[in-house]
């Protein structure tokens, strides 16, 4: 997309993130179980147009990520719900827990393809009120199951968490690493929010509990637990409860524009798009597709691990967080320094829009005086079937860039 590390497209091609909120994550049958995907997605969209002053018939097109919904269409349903006239369309993307990182993809792409668009890009998930899913069997009867096949039975199509166990296995990930980024995960969370860091990226949702403002997941009293629990994959494994995400609630947005028209909204900064890659890797170790999508993706950028700023990565299960950041040389101490889905949930389609905006609001926070200005951030994902997806961007101040 962009031509290489510090060299940009032309100003009405460049794709810039200006802006970027979340729901509250929250607990799957929680605060948040009466409500389906539009109803998390559209306070968020709303919210965007109004902090940014994008018009919303302007609005070139709502690309929103969603892993195990009702189909339909929920950006089209969700844009509607938002009040974005009727002219303005929407579609869908699945690439299960990429989902909401490949809308903002897709959406950058579409930016540097020409026209100059505006877009509201990114996912949800309302695990609590998927859908129960089945085959119809040869009688017509319905043949339910928990989760869809990912590839083919030829490959063993593992399941997420024996996938975590191969991981664990293959790259030497001990028991006593896991669980001690776990509780790392759940620490920077607690001290993020008690600092207030994550109110200026939520939007506080209406449910019939009354308004949620706050994330439900990171737990203070989990040092004491964490070494407790059993595997839970694998007998003898070390993949436990303990040091793996639970699936939540919740709903990621940003706009992606181009550098043009940011400017002409009046943005003062945001996250500049310098290239993005996915990768296929053997679905044994899927959680390792990641690491395949960002390794390429910084070779070809000329980056190193020491180079980056900020990095965010899905904590799915500590296992496969680790050994992507050690295949990719980055210190796990330099990752995700609020903590990540760990301690806060992982909201299958809205996780990888979660990133970015994680990676925006970390961004502004360091650009104090005296901080060095183009900060360089990555987001990256491991998915579903042996995928990854990995997202460079330079922070920079809009007007001076």
């Amino acid at each position: 997309m962009a031509k290489a590390a510090g060299e940009e497209l032309p100003a009405d091609r460049q794709p810039v993130v200006i802006a970027a909120l979340r729901t509250p994550v929250r607990r799957v049958n929680g605060a948040f179980k009466e409500l389906r995907a539009h109803e998390l997605l559209a306070p968020v969209l709303r919210r965007l147009l109004t902090d940014t002053g994008l018009p919303a018939s302007a609005v070139s097109d709502v690309v929103i990520g969603n892993a195990v919904g009702g189909g339909g269409n929920v950006a089209r349903l969700a844009a509607l719900e938002a009040g974005l006239p009727v002219s303005v369309p929407g579609v869908t993307v699945d690439r299960q827990c990429g989902s909401g990182l490949d809308a903002i993809v897709l959406a950058s792409r579409l930016v540097a393809a020409g026209g100059n668009g505006a877009f509201l890009a990114g996912g949800v998930e309302s695990i609590s009120t998927a859908p129960l899913r089945a085959n119809r069997s040869a009688d017509g009867s319905p043949a339910f199951f928990r989760r869809a096949q990912f590839v083919p039975l030829s490959f063993g199509d593992p399941d997420m968490g024996s996938a975590a166990e191969n991981v664990a296995t293959d790259f030497g990930i001990s028991r006593d690493r896991q669980d001690r980024f776990a509780l790392r995960s759940h620490r920077l969370a607690l001290a993020a929010a008690s600092a207030g860091r994550f109110a200026g990226e939520t939007v506080p949702l209406q449910a019939k509990s009354g308004t949620v403002a706050s994330d439900d997941g990171p737990r203070a009293g989990m040092s004491d637990l964490v070494s407790r629990f059993p595997p839970a994959f694998a007998e003898g494994g070390t993949v436990t409860a303990g040091n793996s995400c639970f699936d939540a609630d919740a709903a990621s947005t940003v706009v992606v524009t181009s550098l043009q028209r940011a400017r002409e909204l009046g943005a003062t900064d945001g996250l500049l798009v310098l290239g993005t890659d996915t990768a296929g890797v053997d679905p044994r170790v899927l959680g390792m597709g990641a690491a395949a999508a960002a390794g390429r993706l910084l070779a070809e950028r000329g980056i190193r691990a020491p180079d980056l700023d900020l990095v965010e990565f899905n904590e799915a299960f500590a296992s496969q967080t680790l050994a992507c950041l050690d295949a990719l040389g980055i210190d796990p101490e330099r990752a995700n320094l609020d903590g990540g889905a760990l301690a806060l949930g992982h909201a299958y389609g809205a996780s990888g829009a979660v990133l970015v905006t994680r990676l925006l609001a970390q961004a502004r926070r360091n650009s104090a005086p005296g901080r060095r200005a183009g900060q360089l951030a990555l987001a990256m994902i491991s998915i579903a079937g042996g995928m990854g997806t990995a997202v460079l961007f330079r922070y920079e101040r809009l007007d001076s860039a």
